[in-house]
This record gives structure tokens, C-alpha cells and sequence, in this order.
């Protein structure tokens, strides 16, 4: 890749663009970050050369394969199978080189890492196939680019099927998507027992399926993926669409103050609201980003203590809201990727103390949890360093400093900072889990598990415990002692109070230049350059696509956190924090979770920023609405799979293109909502797409690949084609629209007689697993349309690609066997959203590239050297994620 904007730098506007360093060759140093942890005594001395020298060393390349199990561990084989072999045969300097290995402490070896050294990676053919073969999986979302230690907090949820789970600060998604494979753990399995049970007439009236899977053996579970940035809600979006699934609802709040969410109302309910308890809820929140600093430059080079005093009080709040929406019993996993105890431990015991201390709240012991995985128990004692460096072991030290000298240096800094003192002083802090980079190779992490005793009443927020507010009081002390202690000279004239506060300004901008967040994948890493350039950069630059934003803290100044916004609500009420009865119970298919008593309503909806698109609404069409018993009479599907969890997005409630399918405690929740401030921005898989079909008697709704895996188990034969040869399937994803008119059918072996003979329209093709040679291990279905002269296999041609590349160690094009698109559609064939192209065209590459840029997932250049260091998502950085 190296220089962008033309090869003399010209591009941009107006001017040159400086010339950027190489990341390996960036000073890795920063004497205030240096300062606070050598001081803080948690890195034990004989460990502090080790611990900084892994800092200071490149992020390992990790990854994680998605899905159900069942296909993640085939996606798994082909790894372990030949890519292993091939790249432990390599040889460089006279040494083999090491392979990927899978993260030792994750289930099912899910999980591998890569620390071969990027010079071997772009030198061995073996290499390159490899990253062929990642791509594609990424692309079509079989493999999850995700650093080590962000696939923890997920891992000691203690998730179930059929739970409620809330990730708050969701996007860019990672995190959500193993959640979601949790909820659907044992899913396909129990759906195709059930249907087995239906098929023999073996099965009663009420829903099958294990505890959590009983409703037909689909989840009764949900999980609400939150984002307060409406661009990263959808992004969000776009890596969860890959896992399709149902009980899926992504928002867009602030996490601060999520709203209560409505149920709906039952007669013995006697008028008393219900609202939803979640069993788990993940707060992995907003931080400073200094456990990044392996792959985030920027840590190094801005690093300062304004900004976790700045983001300490938004995490506490996203915290204690948490806790106010779990149910008893519940657990909250607490996040960040920074290894600052004021973002850490001090949120915890803040929280905590808040919300009842630890009668209410327990910290849970996980240290029996994840067997493998290297950790430090979290801190009882810490230091808090000031603005000018100063490091503060109490709030006593602060007040008494406050009294000699004035608040200089010290606004920012509260009381919750420090270690908790008095009826809080013994909480187990210890239970608490860190994670250092010089443990198992990995980035610096923090980890929290708590569980909800009894139900809470928050406190008040003490703003002397949070963050002292710049009062004119306060402004005048400081005034006094500049006074006395400034050599006698007399005070400059201000012209606004606001100017009094400059100092506090200065911190701002220190924390402007450094502040990152975490699950950030998307976020392109400080700029690395010789020289500052005034000019904004061009389309290049992520901050065009997902724009860097800033939140005012209590003082009135701004701060800049990445990509990710700061949630800053106002100061909470005693009114605010009242929490009522039991916790909801999660329900049953056709039931729905427990009452409680009324909550405090939410407060009103924010009103749409500017140049945010309107969502369209959600309407469920009724069960005997005229579109859906012809579109069941086509497939035969089953009288069983329910047909009132269908919707369509639009005013009029009318099906003119798109038919969805949500789980039933996602359609209570869009229809007891509507119209109450809930900021939805997406639900429900695509089930049927409507097709321009000419010819009468062929079903105009074709199922979309999203929804299949849900259908299939409940529809007939008629539809139904069988295939168990690899070289049959070959073709199918090489070629499309193979002719099956004449001669043609011949052509496609064992499903030659049966395409020929089939109806026009949708149908379903079963790729059955075979031990004979030529046979699959693993089972697949996928679409096909029959048109009135060929079929076409309905698949996106990332899809395609992956597939060639799993079964065949394949990366051939995908051939248009027709010549033009124009003749497809003469043919009846449907070109839709999921209908590949042929070979694309330098202008669609071209574009597709620059979708993958935006999305951190461009194409690596193997043979190129690295000249520049640009963003996440760029060829350094191609196999990693920020945490």
C-alpha cells in the first residue's frame, strides 16, 4: 500500500501530506505512562522489565471461528487439516516457523493467535493461501478478527440459552456475536430432533425442545445489542446480520440511560406495568485504551492521567444503570481494556457503594473459571496521579492539599477514585481479574463479574464522589491562592468565567490527543507523523466514516474518546434510581417473563440528529394474512412453525418486498414499545423476498438464505433436492445459471433428473454428508432457484469464494455462463441482493475495496513492503483487532 494521495503526496486539500513514519519505527516510550505504573507497585519488580518490553512489542494476529458449533469446528478442520501442515514445513533462518496455535484457555480450540513475523508472512506461498482463506471466512463471517483477551468477558457470563442478555457499548460487535452463539448453543440439533418427532407423529400439542430451546428447539432467549453512535449501531449491524438471528434487537441509547423496556400487559397483571430484567448484561465500557498500546501507537505518544479522570464518572454511571436492569441473580460483566485502577477497581467499588454496597452486589470468585488463562487478582490499594503528574495515595492527601495550596492541578480528581475506606473498605476487590501483556503474550485487559443479591435502590449521585463541579466558589479559592502564593503580581483581567478554568482546558486537550476506547476494531490508530499537518485528511482517513466525538464533562469542556461516544446523562435523582419488585423471569414460547411494579418512566426520546435516516416502523402481520398461506402451501411448511412472528417494515403494515421473522419475546417487545421513545435500528432475519416472476403458479416469495436454516426443518419434499457429491457442488459454485434445458440437466450428476423435472421457483438444496470418497462431512442447505432454462445456486459471492476455498483449496471465479446479466434475467432468474455478480469489474473491485477499508477489512498486499502506517484495517494491522 504505502504513501497515499498520489505518488508525490500531493493529495488532500490543498498541499502536500507529511510524510508518515513506519510503526516499528515510533518511539515506544512515554514517561508519564512509565511513571504511574512503575509507581503504583501492582507489576512486581522482578516483572516490570518483562511487563514493558512485551508492551512494547507487536500484538500477536488472533482470530475466532463463529457460528454453531457444528460448522465452526468444520471451518476449524480446514485450518488444522492444511494450513497448519503446510506453514509448520516453512523454514526461514535456518528454523521452522512456529504456526498458529489456538488460545489454550478457550473452548474447543475456537480461539488461535499467530506471532510469526509479518517479513516470513509476505515471503512463503503457504502464507499467502492462508490469507486467501482468512479473508474469505472473515468476509462472509465464519472467522472473527478479535484479540485474545476481548473474547473474556462472554466467556464468564455463565450464559444459557433461553436468557435475556444486554451488551451496552455493543459495536463494533464482536463481543455480541459470542454472545449470540451462546444463546443458540444446541439450537440446529434440538430443531431437527423435534421436526423428526413432528415428521413421525410422535409429537404432543406443546412446544418441544430442552430447557432454553423449548419452543420447537429454538432459543427462547434475546439478546439487546446497544450503541449510543448511530453509525457504530450500524456497523453493529453489519456483523451481526452474519450470525441471523432472530432474537436479535440492536438499539441506539446512551447506556446511561437506557430505557426501561415495556411487556406486554396480561389480565392478571391488574394494570401494573411490566418491564424487562435481563439475566446477564455486559457493560464493556468506554476507557482510556491503555492496555492497547501493543497496537494503538497513540498510547505512547499522548498518554496522560486527565483521561481517566475525565471517563471515571460515565463509567460508573453505565455501570450502576447495569445493575439496576439486571435481575436478582443476574450477573454484569464489567469491561474495559485499560489496566488503570481508575477506571477499574475504583468503578467497581463506586458502583458498588452505590447501589447498597455489598449485602446488594457480590463480586464473583471466577478465579476456577477458564482454566489456562493467566491473571493477577485485582487491587485493594492504588495511587491516583494528577494533571501535573502528582501521585495522590488518599482523598485525604487531596483535601489537605486542597487546603495548603488550593484545587491546582486537583479538580478533576474525586473522592470514588481512591480505594474504598470505611463499610466498603473490606469489598473483594481481589476477585476482580487483570489481565498484563507479559502474561500469556496478549494485550492488557480488566475483568469483573458481579451478581446482583438482592433488588437496589442507587443513591444519589454524590458529585463529591464522582466529580467536583468547577463552582464559582471553588474559582475564587483558587483566585485567593494564586493571590497569595504568586510573588505578589497582581491577577490578569478575564472576560468570561469560563476562562478560570484553562487549566482544566489544557487537560482536556491532553485528553483529546490520547483517548481511545474499547471493542474499537474499527478505529484507526493515532496518526503517525513526522511532522503535524493542519489540513484534515481526505476520504482516506475512518474519521470520514466514523467520526471521532467528544463529550462535555461536568466542567463544561470536551473530550475527544475515539470513536465511540461518552454517555454523559445528567446527575441522577433520588427519584431516578427507585427499583421496584422481583426481577422478570425469562418466558416460555408462548408465555412471557414475570411482573413487577411500575418503574420510573424513561425520559423523552432524543430527537433525530441531523442527517440520520428515519427507521422504518415495525409491523407483524396477523397469521392469516392473505400473502402467508400461499407462500406455506408452496414449501408445505409445516402447520407447527408459528406464523404470527412475521413482519414487515413499513407504515402500512403491507408486504410488498421483504417479509422478516423475529422470536416471540422480540415481537412483544416492538409492539409493546412503539411509539415510547424505544430506538430501534434493527430486528428481525430476512425470511421471504419477493421476486418479479412473470409465469403464473410459480410462489413469488423466495426464502432468503438469512432465514433457511430457521425454515427448513418444517418444510416438505416437493421443494427439496439432494446432493452428496463434492464435484456437483463444485460446479454449482463456480458456475452460474448452469443450463438444464436439452441436454444440460446431464451435466450436474446426481441432481441432474431432479432439476430438470422441478417446478419453477425457489427450492431447497440438502448437501448430505457421505463417508464414501467425493462425500461431505458436514451438513448444508442453500438455496436454488430453478428458472424456466437453468438453476442458480442463491448465494452472495463471498460466499461462494469461502466455499471454494474451504472444500476445494479453490480460488476460481465465479463464470456467467450466459455472457450477459441480461440474458439471466430473460431467463426468469431473480438478481437480487444475495444473487452473485459475475466476474466483477475493475470499477465493482474497486469498490468493493473500499467497502472492505471501511469496514478494517481491506485486502492485504503480500508482496509490498510496508512503507507507511496509516489505520487499523490497513495492511499491518490486517489480522487484528483493537480490543
Amino acid at each position: 500500500m504505502g504513501k497515499r494521495g498520489g505518488r508525490k503526496g500531493g493529495g488532500g486539500r490543498g498541499g502536500g501530506r507529511a510524510q508518515r513514519q513506519n510503526w516499528a519505527d515510533l518511539p515506544r516510550t512515554n514517561a508519564k505512562f512509565e511513571q504511574f505504573y512503575n509507581e503504583q507497585g501492582f507489576i512486581p519488580e522482578e516483572e516490570k522489565e518483562e511487563f514493558w518490553n512485551a508492551l512494547r512489542r507487536d500484538l500477536p494476529n488472533s482470530f475466532r471461528f463463529t457460528g454453531s458449533r457444528g460448522h465452526a469446528l468444520a471451518v476449524q478442520e480446514r485450518l488444522k487439516d492444511y494450513y497448519v501442515p503446510e506453514i509448520t514445513s516453512i523454514q526461514y533462518e535456518g528454523n521452522f516457523v512456529e504456526p498458529p496455535r489456538p488460545v489454550p484457555w478457550y473452548p474447543d480450540q475456537l480461539a488461535w493467535s499467530m506471532t510469526t513475523p509479518k517479513q516470513v508472512v509476505r515471503r512463503f506461498a503457504p502464507f499467502a493461501s492462508f490469507q486467501k482463506f482468512l479473508v474469505a471466512e472473515t468476509e462472509v463471517g465464519n472467522i472473527s478478527r478479535q484479540e485474545v483477551v476481548s473474547m473474556i468477558p462472554p466467556l464468564l457470563m455463565d450464559l444459557k440459552p433461553g436468557m435475556t442478555v444486554l451488551d451496552m457499548c455493543a459495536a463494533p460487535g464482536s463481543k455480541s456475536a459470542q454472545l449470540m452463539e451462546m444463546i443458540h448453543a444446541g439450537e440446529e440439533e434440538a430443531m431437527l430432533e423435534v421436526s423428526k418427532q413432528v415428521k413421525a407423529g410422535t409429537a404432543g400439542p406443546e412446544p418441544l425442545g430442552p430447557e432454553g430451546l423449548n419452543d420447537d428447539g429454538r432459543t427462547t432467549g434475546l439478546l439487546i445489542a446497544n450503541d449510543a453512535d448511530y453509525k457504530r449501531a450500524h456497523m453493529l449491524i453489519h456483523q451481526m446480520k452474519r450470525l441471523n438471528s432472530p432474537n436479535l434487537i440492536v438499539t441506539n441509547h446512551d447506556a446511561t440511560l437506557y430505557p426501561s423496556i415495556k411487556l406486554p400487559q396480561r389480565p392478571e397483571d391488574k394494570g401494573i406495568q411490566r418491564y424487562l430484567k435481563f439475566d446477564r448484561i455486559l457493560a464493556d465500557v468506554p476507557c482510556t485504551g491503555d492496555g492497547t498500546a501493543r497496537k494503538n501507537w497513540g498510547v505512547w505518544r499522548e498518554w496522560g492521567p486527565a483521561n481517566a479522570l475525565g471517563l471515571h464518572p460515565t463509567q460508573v454511571r453505565i455501570l450502576v444503570r447495569a445493575l439496576q436492569m439486571l435481575k436478582v441473580g443476574g450477573r454484569v460483566v464489567y469491561s474495559t481494556c485499560s489496566m488503570n485502577p481508575l477506571e477499574n477497581e475504583a468503578v467497581i467499588a463506586s458502583a458498588i457503594e452505590r447501589c447498597g454496597g455489598g449485602a446488594k452486589v457480590r463480586i464473583v470468585d471466577c478465579s476456577n473459571e477458564l482454566p489456562g488463562l493467566k491473571r493477577a487478582p485485582g487491587l485493594r490499594s492504588w495511587k491516583v496521579m494528577d494533571r501535573e503528574n502528582r501521585m495522590w495515595n488518599s482523598w485525604k492527601e487531596i483535601e489537605e492539599q486542597r487546603e495548603r495550596e488550593g484545587i491546582s492541578g486537583l479538580g478533576r480528581i474525586a473522592e470514588g477514585m481512591f480505594p474504598p475506606t470505611g463499610e466498603n473498605a473490606d469489598l473483594p476487590l481481589e476477585r476482580c481479574m487483570r489481565v498484563y501483556p507479559h502474561m500469556q503474550d496478549t494485550g492488557g485487559f480488566f475483568i469483573t463479574v458481579l451478581e446482583k443479591l438482592s433488588e437496589i435502590r442507587a443513591k444519589p449521585e454524590d458529585s463529591s464522589k464522582v466529580i467536583p463541579k468547577g463552582t464559582i466558589a471553588a474559582l475564587t479559592e483558587e483566585l485567593e491562592f494564586k493571590s497569595k502564593n504568586g510573588k505578589g503580581e497582581p491577577l490578569e483581567k478575564i472576560d468570561a468565567l469560563d476562562d478560570l478554568v484553562t487549566p482544566d482546558r489544557e487537560a482536556e486537550e491532553e485528553a483529546e490527543k490520547n483517548a481511545s476506547v474499547a471493542e474499537a476494531v474499527h478505529q484507526p490508530p493515532y496518526s503517525a507523523t513526522n511532522q503535524i499537518s493542519p489540513a484534515k485528511r481526505e476520504a482516506e482517513s475512518m474519521e470520514d466514516e466514523l467520526p471521532s466525538k467528544k463529550t462535555k464533562l461536568e466542567d463544561g469542556s470536551e473530550v475527544l474518546v475515539g470513536d465511540r461516544p461518552i454517555h454523559r446523562p445528567a446527575p441522577v435523582t433520588e427519584s431516578d434510581n427507585v427499583e421496584m419488585s422481583e426481577a422478570t423471569s425469562t418466558p416460555a414460547p408462548r408465555d412471557t417473563p414475570q411482573t413487577e411494579k411500575e418503574e420510573p418512566k424513561p425520559k423523552p426520546p432524543q430527537k433525530r440528529k441531523p442527517g440520520q435516516p428515519i427507521e422504518e416502523p415495525y409491523k407483524y402481520l396477523p397469521p392469516t394474512h392473505e400473502v402467508i398461506e400461499p407462500i406455506f402451501q408452496f414449501y408445505q411448511a409445516s402447520d407447527r412453525f408459528p406464523r404470527d412472528r412475521f413482519m414487515v417494515r413499513n407504515a402500512e403494515g403491507n408486504p410488498t418486498k421483504t417479509i422478516y421473522y423475529t422470536a416471540p419475546l422480540t415481537r412483544d417487545i416492538l409492539q409493546a414499545n412503539e411509539g415510547h421513545g424505544m430506538k430501534i435500528v434493527h430486528c428481525g432475519v430476512k425470511m421471504f423476498v419477493k421476486q418479479d416472476v412473470q409465469r403464473s403458479g410459480v410462489c413469488p416469495w423466495r426464502i432468503q438464505t438469512d432465514g433457511l436454516r430457521i425454515l427448513e426443518p418444517w418444510l416438505g419434499s416437493e421443494r427439496a433436492v439432494a446432493l452428496n457429491r463434492k464435484e456437483t457442488l463444485r460446479k454449482l459454485l463456480i458456475e452460474m445459471f448452469p443450463k438444464v434445458n436439452d441436454e444440460g440437466w446431464k451435466d450436474l450428476g446426481e441432481i441432474g433428473e431432479r432439476v430438470r423435472d422441478i417446478p419453477m421457483g425457489c427450492s431447497i438444496l440438502y448437501v448430505e454428508p457421505d463417508s464414501t470418497d467425493g462425500g461431505f462431512s458436514e451438513r448444508m442447505v442453500l438455496p436454488l432457484w430453478r428458472s424456466l432454462h437453468s438453476i442458480n445456486l442463491m448465494l452472495p459471492k463471498e460466499e461462494r469464494r469461502a466455499m471454494l476455498l474451504r472444500l476445494f483449496n479453490d480460488d476460481t471465479l465465479v463464470v456467467n455462463t450466459t455472457g450477459k446479466r441480461a440474458a439471466a434475467s430473460q431467463d426468469a432468474t431473480p438478481v437480487t441482493e444475495d444473487t452473485p455478480s459475475a466476474v466483477p469489474t475493475e470499477t465493482e473491485e474497486e469498490a468493493i475495496k473500499q467497502e472492505n477499508l471501511a469496514l478494517g477489512q481491506d485486502e492485504q498486499e503480500q508482496t509490498e513492503t510496508r512503507e507507511t502506517y496509516t489505520k487499523a484495517g490497513d495492511e499491518e494491522d490486517r489480522l487484528n483487532t483493537t480490543v
